[in-house]
């Protein structure tokens, strides 16, 4: 009798065992299903920037698009979802590491103007000339005068840059600490992505106010008509990419391949960088510092 009591419960607890795992595979199921149907949302998108790439070749216009942030805040996914289909002869992807020491020794811009695109290519850059402003000063790898050269000499360079028929496209992913937290912690778990995070995450997190405060320097005196910057709320991603797509095909005045798409920003997650630096002053002004 007690074994057959023991030989229930046993059944009991396989059966919840079994409901559990079906439930989590229903779950991982939909969760697989709904991230395949928003990558093909995505197509007719990079459907047009194959049509923008290919205006490019014919006219040899000059295409530079920057993607900006902090850590974790989707810049690569962006990038790996407007490239996935386009001609690869026409397009790089540029991400710089360490300046060696003889970098160090030059003009600082010497090293992107080797990278930049010839006629009909896109040139696209993870992270650019801007981590002078966002990245090296806080963590004092430029000096106090280097950082105020650079201030005082990029909006020359980008000028120079557009006056001269480059078109030139700013992207600025904002992220929320929370959010950036969560992510952080995601790839520390997954062993597929551990390799993303370095000890500048760490401080990514630990110093976020040091780095909204270059943020807002960085958008009050480098957001220029010529080359203004545009903010991407990046919490996300699927949104994010979306319309850093939308973005970038707006700039460029190809004749589109299907005009019935909505090639309209989405005013929650896309914003000048005017607009964001009201509303950075606004939280200064009511919470005694920047929030975003």
């Amino acid at each position: 009798m007690v074994e057959n009591i023991l030989n229930l419960e046993q059944l009991i607890e396989e059966n919840k065992q079994l409901k559990l795992e079906s439930v989590q595979l229903k779950k991982s199921n939909a969760e697989a299903i709904k991230k395949f149907e928003l990558e093909e949302s995505l197509k007719p998108y990079q459907a047009e920037l194959i049509q923008m790439e290919n205006y490019l070749e014919k006219t040899g216009k000059r295409m530079v698009i920057l993607f900006e942030g902090r850590g974790a805040s989707g810049k690569g996914g962006a990038i790996r979802r407007v490239t996935r289909y386009m001609n690869e002869k026409h397009y790089r992807i540029v991400a710089l590491g360490k300046p060696t020491e003889e970098q160090k020794s030059q003009w600082f811009f010497q090293k992107y103007i080797n990278h930049l695109p010839t006629g009909g290519e896109v040139v696209l850059f993870d992270r650019s000339w801007y981590n002078r402003a966002m990245v090296e000063p806080v963590l004092n790898f430029c000096t106090d005068l280097e950082y105020k050269n650079f201030m005082k000499g990029v909006i020359g360079f980008e000028n120079d840059l557009v006056r001269q028929g480059t078109i030139l496209v700013k992207l600025y992913f904002s992220v929320t600490k929370e959010e950036q937290a969560r992510r952080f912690e995601s790839d520390r778990a997954d062993p597929l992505r551990q390799w993303k995070l370095s000890e500048l995450d760490v401080q990514a997190q630990e110093r976020w106010d040091d780095f909204t405060n270059v943020k807002y320097e960085m958008l009050k005196k480098t957001h220029t008509s010529s080359a203004p910057w545009t903010i991407i709320r990046s919490n996300n991603k699927y949104k994010a990419r979306l319309n850093a797509m939308k973005t970038i095909l707006n700039s460029v005045p190809y004749e589109r391949l299907n005009p019935e798409l909505n090639f309209v920003p989405d005013s929650s997650i896309v914003y000048s960088g005017a607009h964001e630096l009201e509303i950075m002053e606004a939280q200064r002004l009511r919470k005694g510092k920047f929030l975003i």
